[in-house]
């Protein structure tokens, strides 16, 4: 009955039987989503293993999970026998709801955020609906789309800016799916919630529009959760993976009408989402609720983006402003980012990539003290 279902799904959103034939794996086990999903992951992976460097380029914490939250992982393990014990999923939804102010039956937990971008995209995007992003920014969900053959329409940003959401809607007026990271990767900016607000207002009342907070906690930037909260076409993303140093434990979260997250489980049955590591409920349940340490590692990040920022004046680079995460985006005025990569990776220290976009652009993750200060000198001994 559901893949029955979902075919008739499909059928209606403008895919033919031909292409049915390509989405067939999708049905029932998510294993294509697993792929779209997985692909920037593994590259990422590739690319930061290389041991001894100092890694400021996938956006990583610079350090662990808070203390509480490392005890409470290692109190379950001795647990790990059991599927869920003590209801630790359920205690992980009490704690965001009352933390968000989210109703418990519009959160749903993830192994991180990847898979969710992706199945909104397949979720609410087809050949006749398409997907509207920025440029540059999360490139998965672009990846997503082609693989659906759905129209996907990129709004160049201006660096230093948010998003300019009136021209992503005259980017494509009848999108299936509006996706707006904000603070940005790459670039960290934000875009203001009356911006997203007048989207919402103002996009087809059948199209989705989801919000990727994946940086909000280095921000203090307001949250969409209350569109979630409150509204059927609005899914809010959040990760783990970033301030609350949880990136390889996996653990993420949406928000969203129950409805939709129904829409987005069509294909695996909530499998995904139901069968989640208890160490990572656990350490993300201790985590979530702790403002004093969340504010000071907030704190700590500026404070070491702000001193990087400065020691970059020595040189003819520009750093992008606006940003409100853990990184920046420098452009090196002398040819292609990918050459400065390769230089500072000579020197032990590995930064990000650029994007197409931008080609002489690379973005830098903000480590430690330490870390910064060896990619300073390392940039000072580069840029000589």
């Amino acid at each position: 009955m559901m893949e029955q279902d979902a075919r008739e799904d499909l059928l209606g959103r403008g895919y033919s039987r031909r292409q049915l034939g390509r989405i067939a794996a999708l049905v029932g086990g998510g294993a294509v989503l697993a792929q779209v999903a997985g692909q920037a992951q593994a590259q990422s992976q590739a690319a930061r293993g290389i041991a001894g460097a100092v890694r400021i380029g996938a956006n990583e914490c610079w350090t662990g999970p808070f203390p509480e939250a490392v005890a409470a992982a290692g109190r379950i393990v001795g647990e790990g026998n059991r599927y869920d014990p003590d209801d630790q999923r359920g205690m992980l939804l009490r704690t965001v709801s009352q933390v968000d102010g989210v109703p418990e039956d519009r959160i749903l937990p993830w192994p991180g955020s990847g898979d969710p971008l992706v199945r909104s995209v397949i979720s609410f995007c087809s050949p006749t609906r398409g997907l509207v992003t920025a440029d540059p920014t999360f490139e998965s969900a672009w990846r997503a789309a082609a693989w659906l053959e759905a129209p996907l329409a990129k709004v160049p940003l201006q660096p230093g800016k948010g998003l300019d959401v009136r021209a992503m809607l005259a980017a494509n007026p009848q999108a299936g799916l509006y996706y707006i990271c904000t603070p940005n990767n790459p670039t960290g900016t934000v875009t203001p919630l009356a911006d997203i607000e007048w989207l919402v207002a103002n996009k087809p009342a059948d199209s989705v529009v989801l919000v990727d907070e994946a940086y909000l906690h280095f921000s203090e930037a307001p949250s969409a959760a209350q569109l979630a909260a409150t509204r059927d076409d609005v899914v809010v993303m959040r990760t783990f993976s970033k301030l609350f140093g949880m990136a390889g434990i996996r653990l993420g979260l949406t928000f969203a009408a129950p409805a939709l997250h129904d829409r987005m489980m069509r294909y695996d049955g909530r499998q995904v989402s139901g069968t989640l590591p208890i160490t990572a409920l656990a350490c993300g349940t201790a985590a979530y609720p702790l403002a004093d340490r969340i504010a000071a590692r907030r704190a700590e990040m500026i404070a070491n983006r702000e001193q990087t920022i400065a020691s970059l004046a020595r040189h003819d680079v520009e750093v992008h402003g606006g940003s409100e995460a853990n990184m920046i985006m420098i452009d090196w005025k002398r040819g292609p980012a990918a050459d400065i990569q390769k230089a500072l990776l000579a020197e032990n220290v590995q930064i990000g990539r650029s994007w197409p976009i931008w080609p002489n652009v690379s973005r830098v993750t903000i480590g430690s003290a330490q870390d910064m200060a060896a990619f300073s000198a390392a940039v000072d001994k580069v840029l000589a």
